[in-house]
C-alpha cells in the first residue's frame, strides 16, 4: 500500500493498526518523501525478532539500527504511534514503550507513507 500526497507534520501523532499475517517473515513502514528518499524505515523481522531502522536519501541507504525489543506477534492486530521533529522520530510500540530514530533528512512534514511485507493495514489516522 502507497499513499502519496498526505500530511504529516512535526508534532502530530501517525496511528498505524497492522495485523502481521499467521506467516508472516516481517513488514516494512515507510515514511519520507517519496520513494527514493525515506526519513524513517520500520521493518520489524520475526526470523530475527529484531525491529531494524534505516533511510534512504536519493537512493542510497544509511545505516542500520536494530532494536531487540519486539513487541508483534504473527497473525495478532497490534497498533502503535509514530511523532516526529526535525531531529528525531519517536515510535511508541504496542507494549508502550517508545524507540526514538534519526530523522536523517531533518524535514518537519513528509507526504508519503508505504507499506510492505506480510502484513496487512487494519487503519491509519493522523492528528
Amino acid at each position: 500500500m502507497k499513499v502519496r500526497d498526505m500530511t504529516f507534520r512535526e508534532g502530530q501523532e501517525f496511528k498505524i493498526r497492522i495485523k502481521p499475517k499467521d506467516s508472516c517473515s516481517s513488514f516494512a513502514i515507510n515514511i519520507g518523501h517519496d520513494s527514493e528518499n525515506i526519513a524513517m524505515h520500520f521493518n520489524p523481522r520475526f526470523d530475527t525478532n529484531t525491529i531494524v531502522f534505516n533511510s534512504l536519501s536519493g537512493g542510497c541507504w544509511g545505516d542500520e539500527f536494530t532494536e531487540g525489543n519486539f513487541p508483534f506477534v504473527r497473525g495478532e492486530e497490534c497498533k502503535f504511534y509514530v511523532s516526529f521533529s526535525n531531529g528525531q522520530f519517536y515510535i511508541r510500540l504496542p507494549d508502550g514503550s517508545i524507540l526514538n530514530f534519526p530523522n536523517r533528512l531533518g524535514d518537519m512534514k513528509y507526504k508519503y507513507f508505504d507499506v510492505s511485507g506480510d502484513a496487512r493495514i487494519v487503519g491509519i489516522k493522523i492528528k
